[in-house]
């Protein structure tokens, strides 16, 4: 890895306090004043409490359009029920992939497990031409998800893309994305290659790491939580010192292509956030 264009941390954003749906309090490090999307992700919330007071109204029924939902569970779980037909539960270690294409209607309601609750929730776009496809919904139990040890123990559950030739349980997604939990124990060296001209995101959310944060290679110590935009490159350095640290590392391939955005419909034009309003009226919006 020696002749690695290592990328460098282009933004460092502390995520904003929000309320969403019936009153879920969370903290959002994209879709805010300070960082509206990065293209493909249009939104990123970490959400989780020791309160259940903090999230049990959750996210009554509720329509997308135009995007797909990525739901990582840490703890707890979250009782879902969509348009499709599906429901049930995802449980801590589960991920859910739901690609909304043109039309769903979906609830997620969360409950503490043993007095816990947390997670995190992705959104991604979707290229024009997949944008009013016929939605489709993956689910996938945490026991499918491989989780491999490196270099004295660095763990990476790899919940889409490739490691080490280990390739993740989400598949046939237009972005191609890489999707790894990571955890690094203390005075550690982690490098990983990534695909140059892919958007790619570090969400620190346990401990701290030291990263590489402009041209000159100078380090900076970032403590949890923290959203790492990155500069383009071929692989990320991320080095621990005392302390431990845990992330989530998320890549995938820009659209390149307007966005109109309305809620939970993003779109390519005005017209079209029009259209999905009076689909909903309507009750046309719903595809099967």
């Amino acid at each position: 890895m020696s002749n690695s264009n290592f990328r460098t941390a282009q933004k460092i954003i502390h995520p904003q306090k929000t309320i969403e749906g019936a009153g879920v309090k969370l903290i959002r490090s994209i879709a805010t004043r300070i960082l509206d999307y990065v293209d493909p992700f249009l939104l990123f919330d970490h959400f989780g409490s020791d309160n259940p007071e903090d999230y049990l109204a959750g996210f009554p029924q509720h329509p997308h359009r135009g995007i797909e939902t990525v739901t990582y569970m840490l703890a707890g779980k979250i009782y879902h029920k969509d348009s499709l037909g599906n429901a049930g539960e995802i449980h801590a270690g589960d991920v859910q992939w739901m690609t909304a294409g043109g039309g769903i209607m979906h609830e997620e309601m969360p409950k503490p497990v043993q007095g816990k609750m947390e997670g995190f929730q992705l959104w991604v776009n979707l290229p024009a031409e997949l944008k009013m496809s016929r939605p489709r919904y993956q689910e996938i139990n945490s026991s499918q998800i491989p989780e491999i040890t490196i270099d004295n123990n660095i763990k990476i559950r790899i919940l889409a893309g490739k490691f080490n030739g280990v390739r993740g349980p989400v598949t046939e997604i237009a972005i191609n994305p890489q999707y790894f939990d990571i955890s690094i124990p203390p005075a550690m060296t982690y490098i990983q290659p990534v695909e140059v001209g892919h958007a790619v995101l570090a969400y620190i959310f346990q401990g701290q790491a030291v990263l590489v944060f402009n041209q000159h290679q100078q380090e900076r110590l970032v403590t949890a939580p923290k959203m790492v935009v990155y500069n383009d490159g071929d692989s990320i350095k991320i080095q621990t010192r005392a302390n431990a640290v845990r992330l989530v590392l998320i890549s995938g391939k820009p659209i390149n292509e307007p966005i109109a955005r309305f809620g939970p419909f993003v779109m390519n034009t005005e017209k079209e956030i029009e259209q999905a309003l009076i689909d909903l009226r309507n009750g046309t919006f719903v595809k099967m």
